[in-house]
């Protein structure tokens, strides 16, 4: 039952503290941010936030450090919005698993482009 409502708790968070970040924080430092995913413990004390920024490193630790910065603002913000008994611990983390996707069909992009030349060997050998 606690599983349910973590992931319940979960999802309304992430829609709305994207609602926060995209409306409500006006600091120039928070570039193009997307909400990817919020992890709730099952007690409903902390809460990871991974934000997926579009940009080059630097921009990426610029948006965070001001995320950071504004955690105060967005956790009264979700406390508000959601009626929780006690509003989690937010914390910020990079989300680079869209980084790590593009990686993998990079390689996988170089492959299929090198298949035909190795199909052309293999078949000269029988």
């Amino acid at each position: 039952m606690a599983n349910v409502r973590s992931s319940r708790v979960s999802e309304q968070m992430q829609r709305e503290i994207a609602d926060i970040i995209r409306n409500e924080v006006k600091d120039p430092r928070v570039g193009f941010v997307t909400v990817t995913e919020v992890e709730v413990t099952g007690d409903l004390q902390h809460a990871k936030i991974f934000v997926s920024v579009l940009g080059d490193d630097e921009a990426r630790q610029n948006s965070l450090t001001a995320l950071s910065k504004a955690t105060g603002f967005i956790r009264g913000e979700v406390a508000r919005r959601i009626r929780l008994r006690i509003t989690p611990e937010l914390s910020f983390k990079l989300d680079t698993s869209i980084d790590y996707s593009d990686k993998i069909q990079g390689v996988l992009r170089r492959l299929h482009e090198e298949e035909p030349a190795g199909d052309k060997q293999s078949s000269g050998d029988n």
